[in-house]
């Protein structure tokens, strides 16, 4: 059997050639365009001496470009590790270099770190998609040379791969080291999609906005994915605000919005004076738990429903949802999805009774659970024991069948809809010279659901600023990940082990 998951594409731009794929702006691309175009982007990476089996790094915001990138290599039987254009040149090098990516394609604004970090990881070879925010860097090559060279592609030439091949690699990390690639194969990426299209109720008239950044598996497989395999249309909008997303809502009479709470919060404040948000018809939720205040405010200011559904970048985004108005329950991650297997367990994972009274772990299992970590075959096997993924997620399923969510057993933070590991920020921390022992926590924030802070001692004899250490970790991580409060502490407290007290440091 062989199957690739850019069939998606190509067969919704059989179905309906010349119907909008995508909007942003003033362009528009038929799924017969983007089809060509994508053609084009295969044989143009074939060109450059890039074959089968091999992996592309796209570090784009959510562009046209993004999506052509996508198609083609996927067409070309490569592999896509999608990034964030945020990321410093070190961290760009580990990703390059962890996934063996054989190019990047880059957008100018955020060029020069992403060159550095290309240089770092051994030269690899950078693509610029331009929009006129900066000169590309020298040795680099535009995106629309890559795309000319192409030219004359039949769209219809698809690799045929196996459905077990990897498809994309998503960077995840926990609370043990560095991020840590997530496999999603060709078939679990495409079942991702049709199971979550079919849950969503997804219907080929439907407008979706994708403001949920395409790199991160949200946006990429509940968003971009679904609207194509549903052949409907999918409006760009790069980057979070409110005006931007209420504008696109009207000008192309959007109906499916899916985003994080922080997202949803905004909106509800929003001024509708004169909007007409009319179209709305359905908003998914994720990224983190959203509160039931939220979303009786919004849906009193819309004429949406917002559910709310739950998933990790090692399940494909989704493995359980609330699937109607009538059905839901506010504060559940709802019931679990088709295919998708999901128990509760204690921590000999023996299966747990329900009720809220009986927490433990949510572990999951089913087409939509990555084949494992590239590269990492110990932390693989730990992550799926028994043959189940385990979350590292705690919470309960009620009698029902509806899952929630208590609390995380990972020390992560949400900020903003990103996922911030205190382990990587601390890494960061250690190497200031004058730093002893670092800690970082998530400090509760009304606008972004969660703040980076972190508590440092110092050396003996050494001085520090506050200042100077965020300053510090902002040359070195990306925007969302570095801390915006730093306290200085005479001494970390810790427990008997000499483990560190995050408890205590939050609780401050």
């Amino acid at each position: 059997m062989s199957f690739n998951l850019a069939t998606i594409l190509r067969e919704s731009a059989l179905t309906s050639p010349d119907k909008p794929m995508l909007l942003i702006g003033p362009t528009t691309l038929t799924y017969r365009q983007v089809d060509v175009l994508s053609g084009q982007v295969a044989a143009g990476l074939r060109a450059a001496g890039l074959r089968r089996g091999d992996s592309v790094a796209l570090q784009l915001p959510n562009v046209p470009q993004f999506v052509l990138a996508y198609f083609g290599a996927l067409k070309a039987g490569m592999t896509l590790v999608p990034l964030n254009p945020l990321l410093k040149a070190p961290e760009v090098a580990y990703h390059l270099s962890d996934s063996g990516a054989k190019a990047l394609v880059t957008f100018d604004a955020f060029a020069d770190e992403a060159v550095t970090g290309a240089a770092e990881a051994g030269g690899v070879p950078v693509w610029v998609v331009s929009a006129g925010q900066a000169a590309a860097p020298a040795d680099t090559t535009p995106f629309d040379e890559l795309v000319a060279a192409g030219a004359g592609a039949d769209p219809a030439e698809v690799e045929q791969m196996s459905p077990e091949d990897t498809a994309v690699i998503i960077y995840t990390s926990g609370t043990t080291g560095r991020p840590k690639g997530a496999e999603l194969t060709h078939f679990q990426a495409y079942m991702a999609a049709s199971v979550a299209a079919e849950t969503f109720a997804y219907r080929e008239d439907d407008v979706s906005m994708a403001v949920l950044p395409l790199f991160h598996v949200f946006g990429l497989s509940s968003v971009m994915n679904c609207a194509v395999r549903s052949a409907a249309t999918l409006v760009l909008v790069p980057r979070f605000d409110v005006g931007a997303v209420l504008d696109a809502m009207e000008q192309h009479r959007v109906t499916v919005f899916c985003g994080v709470p922080t997202m949803f919060v905004a909106l509800m404040h929003a001024d509708l004076t004169g909007r007409d948000v009319s179209a709305l018809r359905i908003c998914v939720s994720g990224g983190a738990s959203i509160p039931g205040e939220v979303i009786k405010g919004f849906e009193a200011a819309y004429p949406a429903t917002i559910l709310e559904g739950y998933g990790l970048s090692e399940t494909a985004a989704i493995a359980t949802f609330n699937r109607s108005a009538e059905e839901r329950r506010v504060m559940s991650i709802g019931k679990r999805l088709w295919g998708c297997e999901v128990r509760v367990v204690d921590g000999q994972d023996a299966e747990l009774p329900r009720g809220p009274e009986h927490v433990g772990e949510i572990v999951l299992r089913g087409h939509n659970v990555m084949k494992g970590y590239l590269g990492r075959p110990d932390a693989t096997a730990e992550a799926m024991r028994g043959g189940w993924f385990h979350t590292g997620d705690l919470g309960y399923q009620d009698d029902d069948g509806f899952f929630y969510i208590v609390d995380r057993k990972k020390d992560l933070v949400i900020r903003g809809g990103f996922n911030v590991y205190p382990r990587e920020i601390e890494e960061v921390l250690h190497e200031h010279p004058a730093i002893r022992e670092a800690a970082v926590i998530g400090r509760p924030d009304e606008r972004l659901g969660e703040e980076v802070v972190a508590f440092v001692s110092l050396r003996p004899g050494a001085t520090a600023e506050p200042a100077d250490v965020i300053a510090f970790c902002k040359e070195r991580l990306a925007a969302y990940k570095y801390p915006r409060d730093v306290t200085v502490v005479d001494e970390l407290p810790k427990g008997p082990s000499g483990k560190v007290l995050k408890t205590e440091l939050r609780s401050r």
